[in-house]
């Protein structure tokens, strides 16, 4: 077996000063000099009231309207219908004047959803609106 070489003992040497390197000038002390005690940081200046008067500033233009064939359809909106129901207040929400949703407010009480997944008028009771569906996220590498 091979001792070590001296390419793992030059990379070794390097890695060890990479922290004295990436400071900058200012932070590192003069020869013969303690190190500088720690600077109270400046606050950020706050920003300008009113932009600065050489510069020109321009309005955004309007956007260009939609091409032909890409009208709005007001069938697909959602139609909504609020009604109250002794101190409930109850949303219908439909498309195409089908229900597929419900939202029940109550007066003292967290709302509830009513809702018709695959549109057969079977109504399921959701708390939130919230899929349960989350992505695994693992942690790969921080700085």
């Amino acid at each position: 077996m091979k001792p070590f070489g001296m390419q793992w003992i030059l990379g070794m040497a390097l890695a060890a000063a990479l922290p004295a390197i990436a400071q900058s000038p200012a932070d590192r002390p003069l020869p013969g000099q303690s190190a500088p005690a720690a600077k109270p940081k400046a606050a950020a200046p706050a920003p300008a009231a009113a932009p600065a008067p050489d510069r020109k500033l321009q309005p955004i233009p309007e956007p260009p309207p939609p091409p032909a064939g890409f009208e709005l359809d007001a069938s697909l909106e959602p139609q909504v219908t609020i009604q109250r129901r002794g101190t409930d207040t109850i949303e219908e929400f439909r498309i195409r004047g089908r229900l597929y949703m419900v939202k029940v407010t109550p007066a003292h009480g967290v709302p509830y959803y009513l809702l018709d997944q695959d549109g057969k008028g079977d109504f399921t009771r959701r708390d939130n609106l919230d899929t349960g569906t989350r992505p695994p996220m693992w942690v790969i590498h921080t700085f």
